[in-house]
């Protein structure tokens, strides 16, 4: 594949998916339904080819493709992939086509504009993880809360119109820092190197960075940590940052919470490692336990209020705020096995938080009701759905030989031996894996377990064919993460010791 842009395809094939679905007849459902469907999947099926040719031993950007494109403003078209953002491009592809089936009964009003919506999403999505120029990296950042605010204020449910306005009014305000901290950056970094114009090549100012050719001043540096940490906290979302979470969840359509919680909630993630660590190193080990503190409460809070919900969805949407609360832990353990543990746990909590969203949305659309009290004993008359249900609440429990396990001890490996955090932080921690243990076997106990009591719930069908194919999809890379995890950290050991090799010699020489 050298030589050819394999990356630029793999990037905007939806994107032209959604154009192509623009101009095919309008009253045409079921043909726009394929026709979305279809680039889904082969933006996937071409995403794979991303991790057969990746070199696992090789350091920095690979796929690479620059092109010059404003450049009186030192702004171009770069994109590149590294361990960090791998599997996070190929996780964005693979739970794409999944969300579009599963609105193949649920979605039944202006469907061509929902498929486009999600298919320039997910363009949106991939642009984050692979754009190195900062100026690319916000307008692809920017761009993906246009589709999801209107995938909810449309085609939400309940209070969608409020849900919609607050997740955009919080990501947009984060977004406006980032902004100001992505233009100071670079102007900076002018006048550091004696350049004529600014740069916006990530590349260019992480090499000066490392060289000592652009070297920033305390104060400075924690003052653009703190712009590029905002909006990323928000995204994420840590502990205060995360009200808008639980109303987007409850409010989105199915297949918008899976693409939430499974992709978007991980940008803000990625960017605290591919930014604050990065460009930010001092600032990251100085802030490192107060962010760690956060996490721990996110970790707490969060599992605290979801055993609180009688509503599954919300119960779900909270338990994102708990398990998010980890991968932020991880990354600042500042350490090579905690980051390697959080990329890991973005990958995990895509997959298995976005399978609970689909079994929820399976079951409400059956008895339009997300209340534990409607239900009891379905897994008598729906074996298929309780049997996959129960291996997805075991997942994001955290079993051992199922994928949440290995990120979840990883993290916690990191954050203790971290000089930054430490046992104390881990000791919190482990409060936040009990309560999840609890309020997700409690979750299952009340809604298939017990007497099949209610008459309207004896009706209930199990899951059809194309549910069932969704469910296994999701299933295969649970098990085989928790089966055979070196696959999936091989690749990303290179980027995250080259992430790791500042920061390990900033905390020792602040000990």
């Amino acid at each position: 594949m050298t030589g050819f842009p394999i990356l630029s395809l793999v990037l905007w094939l939806p994107a032209l998916g959604g154009v192509l679905l623009l101009l095919l007849p309008r009253d045409n459902v079921g043909l726009h339904r394929t026709v979305a469907l279809a680039f889904a999947l082969l933006a996937f099926g071409l995403s794979l080819v991303l991790p057969l040719q990746f070199d696992p031993n090789a350091t920095g950007a690979q796929f690479f493709e620059q092109a010059p494109w404003i450049p009186a403003w030192g702004i171009s078209y770069s994109i590149g992939l590294d361990g960090i953002s791998l599997w996070l491009v190929v996780l964005t592809t693979f739970l794409t086509p999944i969300a579009l089936l599963s609105t193949w009964g649920s979605i039944t009003s202006q469907v061509r504009y929902f498929q486009v919506l999600m298919l320039l999403l997910e363009t949106a999505m991939m642009g984050v993880f692979v754009a190195l120029d900062t100026f690319l990296f916000y307008l692809f950042w920017e761009f993906t809360l246009i589709p999801m605010a209107f995938m909810i204020g449309i085609w939400g449910s309940g209070n969608r119109l409020y849900a919609a306005r607050k997740f955009f009014l919080y990501t947009f305000a984060g977004s406006v820092l980032m902004l100001l901290g992505i233009i100071g950056l670079s102007f900076l970094h002018r006048d550091a190197v004696g350049a004529e114009i600014p740069t916006f090549n990530l590349l260019t100012i992480v090499d000066d960075i490392r060289n000592g050719a652009f070297v920033l001043d305390t104060a400075m540096e924690r003052i653009l940590f703190g712009l590029f940490f905002a909006a990323f906290a928000i995204k994420v979302p840590l502990w205060p940052f995360h009200t808008w979470l639980p109303d987007a969840h409850v409010q989105a359509p199915t297949a918008g919470s899976v693409i939430l919680a499974g992709v978007l909630l991980k940008l803000g993630t990625y960017g605290l490692i591919r930014f604050n660590l990065t460009l930010f190193p001092d600032a990251s080990a100085w802030a490192a336990p107060a962010i760690g503190i956060l996490a721990v409460i996110g970790i707490i809070y969060g599992a605290w209020i979801a055993f609180a919900q009688t509503d599954m969805k919300k119960l779900v949407a909270y338990s994102s705020v708990s398990h998010m609360g980890f991968v932020v832990l991880g990354i600042f353990a500042l350490n090579e096995v905690g980051i390697s543990g959080a990329v890991l746990q973005m990958i995990n909590h895509g997959l298995s938080t976005g399978a609970l969203f689909l079994a929820v949305g399976y079951l409400y659309e059956r008895r339009h009701t997300r209340e534990m009290a409607q239900f009891g004993g379905l897994w008598k008359n729906m074996p298929v759905y309780g049997s996959l249900t129960l291996v997805m609440v075991l997942s994001s429990v955290g079993l051992p030989g199922l994928n949440g396990f290995i990120g979840e001890y990883a993290i916690m490996q990191g954050a203790f031996t971290s000089p930054v955090l430490g046992w104390g932080f881990v000791a919190w921690a482990v409060i936040g894996v009990i309560l999840a243990a609890t309020y997700l076997l409690r979750m299952f106990r009340e809604t298939f377990m017990g007497e099949l009591d209610r008459p309207e719930n004896e009706q209930l069908s199990d899951l059809t064919p194309t549910e069932v194919g969704m469910m296994v999809a999701l299933l295969i890379p649970i098990v085989a993460i928790g089966i055979v995890p070196s696959v999936f950290f091989a690749p990303m050991q290179s980027s995250v010791a080259e992430v790791v090799q500042t920061l390990s010699a900033i905390v020792a020489g602040s000990q």
